[in-house]
């Protein structure tokens, strides 16, 4: 998951309004081949994006971009904010696995597992970044009566650099607990799905 930080602040007189978080959601995707779960586990790591500065590249990840506006005013000596939104672009780069004809059936039954839960931790990126973004736009339309819109504007800065800051913690603390709970989720996941086929609920794939 990488974040990028945009911020745009305007001084404008208006009557106060409360902002509303939006998120733009949008979908990449790069195709890997293989026929085991051997080289389809080889294509994700020579294929799959790379994260951070890092040189490791990963099955999936989010790209994340937060915009803020924001208007501030003047009323009886003393500076506040009037209004601001914040929005949220996140572009999620996932795997197509380019199913090759001599691949088992168990080997496109794990791959289907995978692929999903690949999506559900990046949509669950996003619904990090969401909360986030309400946070800071909830803080930032409380800055008021501040000596002067420099020192409005200075404390709608460290609000937000301290909501990033938070944010950052709460995405790689994500992270980690994904990782360690990898094996026993991927278990839990694959028998529910073999369970549905089972029943007849779930087609093979």
């Amino acid at each position: 998951m990488k974040r990028l930080f945009l911020s745009l602040a305007g001084l404008v007189v208006l009557i106060a309004s409360a902002g509303a978080t939006v998120v733009e959601r949008s979908y990449s995707y790069f195709t890997i081949g293989g026929s085991t779960l051997a080289e389809i586990e080889e294509e994700l790591s020579r294929r799959g994006p790379m994260v951070g500065t890092t040189d490791r590249r990963h099955p999936g990840a989010t790209r994340m971009q937060f915009a803020t506006r924001v208007g501030y005013g003047e009323q009886n000596g003393r500076c506040g904010v009037l209004s601001a939104d914040v929005t949220l672009k996140a572009n999620m780069i996932l795997p197509r696995w380019r199913v090759a004809r001599n691949s088992d059936i168990e080997t496109r039954i794990i791959w289907d597992t995978l692929a999903a839960d690949i999506r559900r931790h990046e949509e669950a990126h996003v619904v990090i970044a969401r909360n986030h973004a309400r946070e800071m736009e909830q803080a930032i339309l409380a800055v008021q009566r501040e000596r002067n819109c420099e020192a409005a504007e200075a404390r709608v800065n460290r609000i937000r650099d301290e909501v990033m800051r938070r944010h950052d913690e709460e995405q790689a603390r994500f992270d980690r607990i994904e990782a360690i709970n990898f094996e026993s989720r991927m278990l839990r996941l694959l028998n529910y799905r073999l369970e549905r086929m089972e029943d007849g609920r779930l087609p093979l794939p």
